[in-house]
Parts: C-alpha cells; structure tokens; sequence
C-alpha cells in the first residue's frame, strides 16, 4: 500500500483504500457511554461490517455495541488489521509498542482527529505498517460513502453513480469500491 508523503493532507484514493481492505479494528481508548465518540466510532464501524475490537484496561469484559472489550491489544482472539487511537498524543508511543508486540502485526496504525505523533508515526512506518493521523474512520467512511452528504455536508466527492445500500435504515451505505468489510 502507498504511503502518503504529506500527513497533513491525505487523497481519497488513500483513505478509502485502507477502509476497502480493513476488516477487523482494535479501537484503543474506547469509552463506554452514549456521549462518547468511541462508543459512535465502535457502533458505527460495527454497523458497516467490520470486526471491532474496543481496548479499554478499566472496562474489559463489559461491551459497547455488542462487541466485548479487552483489556490489550494481545488480548484480542484474531488478527487485527487497523489500530484506531483514542488516546492523547503524548500516549501513542506506549500504544504503538503494544501494537508493534503483535503477531501478526496491523498494516494500518491510525490516529483519531487531534491525535497527531510524528517520532511515532516514523517509527510504525519504519516497521511498515501505515499511518493516518488526525482524522477518524467514522467520518472518512461516511464522506467517501456520501452518507454524510444528505445532510448537506460537502464531501468533496462527486458522483453520477447511485450509492450502494448495506442494508435496512437510512443512510448506511457503502464505499462501493469493492467488497464489503467483513465479506
């Protein structure tokens, strides 16, 4: 997978590449609570089909969305492709040493928008895992997908195609790129 040479400004070709081969995400620092944009991402990420795996030492064992929370990332019982941080910057060192400890190690370390750690982003590229900081795979997916759009949100993403529907409820569609998560 290409890395992007600006962190600053990622092409969309580039997110919905990583959120087209992604299947299972670890989201670390996730919350439980109905205020919390965790718990939104975890739900959200859910409902689209992918496998998520919420990380939170204080809540392992309970559930947000239906989905079990574990302590560590070592904890998790599959391979996990993306890491989701939702943790201050000054803390993802300590998670990408959690997250470069594993076996088989994630592609894809990513940083929630106001997390942003450059030495750590170095260092997981070094390793050869992708990075993406500062934005949230909630809101990339819902922009790529144009869900977000029918509510007036300007995308950036133009379209004469008629997105792909995931299934019952409004506004659940898919990046219609390729497969599914999860399939």
């Amino acid at each position: 997978m290409e890395r992007p040479l600006n962190h600053d400004n990622y092409d969309d070709a580039f997110i919905r590449g990583i959120l087209d081969r992604v299947k299972t995400v670890a989201v670390v620092g996730a919350s439980h609570g109905d205020d919390k944009p965790s718990m939104f991402v975890v739900k959200y990420l859910t409902e689209r089909g992918y496998r998520v795996f919420p990380i939170n030492p204080g809540r392992a064992g309970q559930e947000i969305a239906s989905n079990r929370i574990y302590a560590r990332l070592a904890d998790v019982p599959e391979p996990i492709d993306m890491v989701d941080v939702f943790r201050a910057s000054p803390h993802v060192p300590k998670v990408l040493d959690e997250v470069l400890a594993l076996d088989p190690r994630p592609k894809i370390f990513w940083m929630q928008l106001g997390v942003r750690n450059d030495e750590a982003a170095a260092r997981a590229e070094a390793a050869g895992m992708t990075v993406v900081m500062n934005r949230c795979p909630k809101i990339e997916y819902g922009r790529l997908s144009r869900e977000i759009g029918w509510v007036g949100v300007n995308t950036r993403t133009l379209s004469s195609k008629r997105p792909k529907r995931l299934g019952a409820g409004v506004q659940r569609l898919q990046l219609g790129t390729g497969v599914k998560p999860g399939h």
